[in-house]
């Protein structure tokens, strides 16, 4: 039964395009073995197994973002369930409530390294390697992700007007992007030596060292590798504040626009987040006046 039920939800999620299956099968498939350890279906489990599967993804030493992850898996398994009418209602939810949020607020050490525009600076200006400084920069000024950067392409960037289009996904709200004059330039500089790299044609803005697509992992690689440099990430440490990964360029981004004086709002749409409340469908931010304020707030980095 289990066996199945994990079998339908990885074909539902492959219709539906979710690239995260993977990841999600990975922990759905550990929560189902317990359940078989137990004699349990999935549509009979309670809450005592929810609490058992949590005491071991503790125990066995994981990050708290990487328990969010197994849950928000089990989240998606059970939504799958209700709507297939094999429960009624999502456990998941109420669980993640009660059990996650209160652990990961009293989790003080997992806060992310957000450094100075100065800090920035010097790391981006002292990457010589073209591709490597464009990716730095462009994960600074636009906050984007890691994987979103990874799926751009040549044709998705715009320099006469300064913006992107990234791809569609599940997690972002505004595709559209705004780069400064420093990105632009930087991007130009890698685009013409690109041209010396692109044998094979490929339509990716940034290419790996073998001239495919760069992958998410080379791009985290590239970014610790460059901050170990400037003393800016310890390898060796568990806090988070000791390190520095792609994902601390959004938190930069984020938090030097608000610091700049930047509408809260305005913020919020060039993050792409989910608007979350009914009303939030209804408030049209001008794309000019975004763009202006982008340009007025965005930190300079001296390139």
């Amino acid at each position: 039964m289990n066996s199945d039920l994990l079998e339908g939800f990885c074909q539902d999620c492959q219709m539906r395009n979710i690239k995260s299956v993977r990841t999600y099968k990975l922990y759905i498939n550990q929560y189902l073995e317990l359940l078989d350890s137990r004699s349990k279906n999935a549509n009979s489990a309670d809450r005592s197994d929810l609490k058992e599967f949590l005491t071991s993804l503790r125990q066995r030493g994981l990050k708290q973002s990487s328990i969010e992850k197994a849950f928000t898996g089990l989240s998606s398994l059970y939504t799958y369930m209700v709507d297939e009418d094999l429960i009624a209602d999502n456990p998941i939810t109420s669980f993640k409530r009660r059990y996650l949020r209160k652990y990961k607020d009293e989790n003080t050490s997992d806060a992310r390294q957000i450094i100075s525009v100065e800090q920035a600076s010097h790391l981006v200006n002292s990457t010589l390697n073209s591709r490597d400084k464009a990716i730095l920069v462009l994960l600074f000024k636009t906050g984007m992700r890691r994987s979103e950067l990874c799926s751009l392409d040549l044709a998705d960037v715009d320099l006469e007007n300064m913006t992107l289009k990234l791809k569609p996904t599940p997690k972002r709200s505004n595709r559209m992007l705004f780069f400064d004059n420093e990105a632009e330039y930087v991007l130009r500089a890698w685009l013409q030596f690109r041209k010396t790299k692109d044998r094979r044609g490929t339509p990716a803005l940034f290419l790996s060292r073998e001239g495919g697509r760069i992958g998410s992992k080379a791009i985290c690689t590239l970014v610790e590798k460059h901050a170990s440099r400037v003393g800016l990430h310890n390898p060796e440490s568990k806090c988070l504040e000791d390190r520095f990964s792609p994902h601390c360029c959004r938190h930069w981004f984020t938090t030097h626009l608000i610091r700049a004086g930047m509408q809260r709002e305005f913020v919020k749409e060039l993050r792409g987040d989910i608007r979350h409340e009914a009303i939030d469908i209804y408030n049209h931010i001008d794309k000019k006046e975004l763009k202006e304020s982008y340009l007025a707030h965005i930190p300079q980095l001296g390139i």
